[in-house]
């Protein structure tokens, strides 16, 4: 995850909740659209895909096309269509784990 991030929050001052991503924890803003609020987090890449690794993110951001799968509570699911709420335990997805989830791309 890189510290800087060229997205930015709309709104700075929104209440705040502590959630994990891998072994980083992030001060995100409630309510906000999940695969945004790791953007402007700086997180990047969300996965690997499984057959040659390459890095994905966050793509469509309507639940088309699946480069934002994120792992939490062992389910693989696409962090555009989550809202962020407090004590989420966000993982990359396995790349066993992502071949059997709701997307292969």
């Amino acid at each position: 995850m890189k510290p800087d991030s060229p997205f930015r929050e709309i709104d700075p001052e929104t209440d705040r909740v502590t959630v994990r991503f891998g072994s980083s924890e992030l001060s995100l803003p409630r309510g906000e659209n999940l695969a945004g609020a790791l953007l402007v987090a700086g997180v990047m890449p969300f996965r690997h895909t499984p057959l040659s690794g390459a890095p994905r993110g966050p793509f469509c951001m309507m639940g088309a096309c699946y480069d934002c799968l994120v792992e939490i509570d062992g389910i693989n699911r696409q962090a555009c269509m989550l809202q962020v709420t407090e004590g989420l335990q966000i993982e990359r997805p396995s790349i066993n784990r992502a071949i059997k989830g709701a997307g292969n791309a």
